[in-house]
């Protein structure tokens, strides 16, 4: 994991899959395209407790986070994040009167202030909450004390891809991964 801490660019790749829907997580390579696989996540649809956890690889041998729901069903539920031991590194909350308009969202590492993330365009935002269009990308960025901690960004494609920019060298890059991959898995919750 200390190889993953030193990357700035993440790329997250959705597998659509009938049951799951699976993650690959990937480091950039210095032209954009994807390098090193640092975490392989499942997730299954409809479950009654949101949990994910994240592996090395698509074996599902070795853990390394995860991130489950605190309550069963709650708007604002907030999300614990651990590591592969299972002790707290941080947690995420949905926004959930500011995400009536905008989707907005809180990360919390230990030590550090409030990170909030909300979608950079509301006519975005808009346009995905009032019709059927799902594949329209968008762009979320985290702001630490109002300056750019990291921002995620959903490219065009047939399959979901992210691109996650990382501004802050201090800022957790699991906490990151995790918020990555909630804001695919739970946007519609």
């Amino acid at each position: 994991m200390n190889t993953l801490q030193a990357q700035t660019r993440l790329i997250v790749r959705q597998r659509v899959r009938m049951l799951v829907n699976q993650y690959e997580v990937h480091g950039a390579r210095p032209d954009g395209s994807e390098g090193d696989l640092y975490a392989f996540a499942q997730q299954k649809r409809m479950a009654f407790r949101e949990q994910v956890t994240l592996y090395t690889d698509d074996s599902r041998t070795e853990p390394v986070l995860g991130f489950k729901a605190r309550q069963v069903i709650d708007l604002g539920a907030t999300y614990d994040i651990v590591d592969a031991g299972g002790s707290p590194i941080g947690s995420f909350r949905k926004d959930f009167a500011r995400s009536l308009l905008r989707s907005t969202w809180h990360l919390e590492q230990p030590g550090y202030a409030t990170l909030t993330g909300a979608e950079r365009s509301t006519a975005v935002a808009l346009i995905r909450r009032f019709t059927e269009i799902d594949w329209l990308p968008y762009h979320f960025d985290f702001l630490l004390d109002g300056r750019p901690a990291f921002s995620v960004e959903k490219k065009w494609g047939l399959r979901d891809r992210y691109v996650v920019d990382i501004h802050d060298p201090q800022l957790d890059r699991r906490l990151v991964t995790a918020m990555a991959i909630a804001l695919d898995a739970l946007q519609e919750r």
